[in-house]
């Protein structure tokens, strides 16, 4: 049996495929069987039911008016004043891949610990999803249960939704060498692209904030950046048709990522040596145009094959320049306004990637206190 599949081996030497076919009048699941001579046609078989099931018609249990799909809907109608566009996007998407197809159909009044088990199970098995993203759908997925539980009264489940643990895995973190490499070529011949990428390594800023930055935004004279609107290539929801997207500008992540950023000395100087006329004018361009943060990253990417750096996107600079703060004995939380961090957890946790000379660095000092 593949884990989480409901696939087994009989005795009598036929596959076995077991799925959720509807539910009785008091909730209880109804599962219906495929069989094959081999796995890979029980598989088919009921991966062919599953699919057969959406265009289907289950029975309600008594009482039951709604199937889940229709407080999905209603829920993102309720929720749409209360996130920004690229959070609604997200949303949407998972509603649409996800939570839709698979439950979408049901009663939620039959909803219980087993049949969201065996959901998370074919997200994590079937469909082979990251641990962080199947954690993001049953995030959705409750609060949506629970929006779900307030207009149903007391005639809705307790249902236990388990989180499957984040494996995260170890950002890229450019060396001090490589920083030297890459600094030294943003430097040559260095235009605006160049600029606000070394400007990036230099800040932290993320690359959305990054491509919304304005000359406006740089106060020379107080050596600062201050951090007010982010763009975005989002997907158009609201568009008719195939689909499309389009450039967003919006506020940052969150509350805390609207900041002032003081600069060093050398960023300073390079802000007074890239500087135009023109007040409003976007950093990364020098004019009115902008450059949206996909061709960022592809001008990056450019960059990084010139200077034979493996592994390094938008979001290495952010770690980088947060590491070596940490590195120089940087104040954490001083840090942590910096990155525009809710709490100094999230940068510890996330953006603090200690070198292994500054691990040797810190066992030495410890050391020569006990030797």
């Amino acid at each position: 049996m593949a884990k989480g599949e409901n696939i087994f081996k009989r005795k009598d030497g036929r596959w076995e495929a077991r799925y959720i076919k509807g539910y009785q009048s008091d909730g209880k699941i109804r599962y219906g069987f495929c069989y094959g001579k081999t796995y890979r046609e029980a598989k088919e078989k009921v991966t062919k039911a599953k699919a057969a099931m959406l265009s289907g018609n289950v029975p309600a249990p008594a009482g039951s008016k709604q199937r889940f799909v229709f407080y999905c809907v209603e829920w993102m109608k309720a929720s749409k004043s209360r996130v920004k566009p690229a959070t609604r996007v997200k949303y949407e998407c998972i509603m649409e891949k996800y939570i839709k197809p698979r439950l979408g159909r049901c009663f939620p009044q039959g909803f219980n610990d087993q049949i969201i088990g065996e959901f998370t199970n074919e997200l994590l098995f079937m469909e082979e999803l990251a641990p962080k993203t199947v954690r993001d759908i049953l995030t959705l997925l409750k609060s949506v249960l629970k929006y779900t539980a307030k207009q149903l009264g007391g005639v809705f489940p307790q249902i236990d939704i388990v989180l499957p643990k984040d494996t995260r895995k170890e950002m890229r973190v450019l060396s001090r060498e490589e920083q030297a490499v890459f600094t030294a070529y943003l430097l040559n011949n260095m235009d605006e692209q160049k600029f606000g990428v070394l400007l990036a390594l230099l800040t932290g800023v993320r690359i959305g904030e990054l491509c919304a930055l304005r000359w406006e935004n740089i106060s020379l004279k107080d050596g600062t950046i201050r951090i007010t609107s982010t763009m975005q290539r989002l997907k158009d929801i609201d568009a008719n048709g195939e689909a499309k997207t389009k450039i967003v500008f919006g506020t940052p992540k969150s509350d805390t990522s609207v900041r002032t950023i003081p600069m060093c000395d050398y960023a300073i100087s390079l802000c007074q040596r890239m500087k135009p006329r023109c007040g409003s004018a976007f950093v990364l361009s020098g004019t009115s145009d902008y450059m949206e943060p996909r061709l960022l990253q592809y001008r990056l990417e450019r960059y990084t094959k010139d200077c034979q750096l493996e592994g390094v996107h938008f979001h290495t600079l952010r770690h980088t320049f947060a590491t070596r703060c940490v590195e120089i004995g940087f104040d954490v939380k001083s840090l942590s306004e910096i990155l525009g961090h809710a709490n100094t957890a999230i940068t510890l946790d996330r953006y603090v990637h200690a070198s292994l000379e500054l691990k040797r660095a810190q066992m030495n000092r410890l050391a020569a206190e006990v030797v």
